[in-house]
């Protein structure tokens, strides 16, 4: 049991990589519209793996962490490809953004609790 919980959390990381690779693909896109393609392929792909963490990550937490991840990896992103402003206020601000993921997944990485009725009643 525990291992399919630790893949949900894998499949969480992928997903919030690939919605950082979307947001990416997305400025890209800007400039050539061949990178129209890679956003698709990694939304697509992002909402997948969403898809497969909320089997055994609650919905909202998974959202949260997801969310997440695509802000903070996006800003670093924009802050180091792009020369988006990268000041001590902003990673400051990363920083209890990634602290509040953390005591997110803490205090809620439980699985979903059952409904009381199933889907064949």
């Amino acid at each position: 049991m525990k291992r399919q919980g630790m893949s949900g959390w894998l499949w969480l990381l992928v997903a919030g990589a690939f919605e950082i690779g979307m947001t990416t693909a997305l400025k890209l896109e800007q400039q050539d519209s061949r990178f129209l393609w890679v956003f698709l392929v990694c939304a697509v792909a992002g909402f997948e793996c969403l898809a497969k963490a909320i089997k055994t990550i609650p919905l909202g937490l998974a959202y949260a962490i997801w969310t997440g991840i695509g802000a903070v990896g996006t800003v670093l992103i924009g802050a180091f490809a792009f020369g988006d402003p990268l000041g001590p206020v902003r990673v400051l601000l990363l920083t209890g953004l990634v602290a509040a993921m953390i005591g997110l997944k803490l205090v809620g990485g439980r699985e979903p609790a059952k409904s009381g009725a199933s889907p064949e009643q």
